[in-house]
């Protein structure tokens, strides 16, 4: 299954120099917040697949202007052609805006989504907007990743586990794609293709 990745930051690529047939071979896309819901709208128009996403800490706007033709999956457990995709959004809280948690708040979130994950015998991708904890170098609250991700990665050892929040022009030590135990973690700031 190819997957195109995007987040944080719209792709001119895709965007203004979009091209017929760019998105023909893609079988999926996974937004990982914090995109305009334009961009993602005009994707899932010449796209021949589905457009999943969660919110990111600056996507309130989705509030009154989600993106058309897309499926918001935050807080669920989606399965597209057998693969399960569990998606977790948000960030940490740092200014009481929407779509950010407290560790507790966002382990709760994911405790609901334990019987599900349990009667479907796992998932294969993580889909969330924040990294998992220690697995970038920022070190201010809002970019700080969750523990939480990282417990879920530990019990359910999915394939992939797709992040945004953090972008490639944060620093040196922010990198496109590292190993988390088991599980292929790709940082899909602006556009990332992967396979799976």
């Amino acid at each position: 299954m190819k997957i195109l990745a995007v987040s944080d930051h719209e792709s001119s690529y895709l965007w203004d120099y979009y091209t017929p047939g760019r998105l023909d071979d893609i079988d999926l896309i996974l937004s990982c917040g914090d995109l305009k819901p334009h961009y993602l709208s005009f994707l899932a128009t010449f796209a021949h697949c589905p457009v999943l996403y969660v919110h990111g800490n600056h996507d309130g706007r989705y509030e009154e202007d989600p993106p058309l033709g897309c499926i918001c999956i935050d807080g669920m457990l989606y399965e597209h052609q057998g693969v399960r995709i569990v998606g977790l959004g948000g960030s940490m809280r740092y200014n009481g805006g929407p779509f950010q948690y407290t560790e507790g708040q966002m382990r709760r979130r994911a405790m609901r989504l334990a019987p599900r994950i349990c009667f479907k015998g796992g998932f294969d991708i993580l889909l969330t907007h924040s990294p998992g904890r220690d697995m970038v170098p920022c070190t201010d609250l809002a970019h700080t990743g969750f523990q939480t991700f990282n417990q879920m990665l530990d019990k359910y050892r999915p394939a992939l586990f797709l992040h945004g929040h953090t972008h490639m022009n944060y620093g040196r030590g922010i990198r496109r794609e590292q190993r988390y135990g088991d599980t292929r973690v790709v940082n899909s700031y602006e556009r990332c293709l992967v396979e799976l």
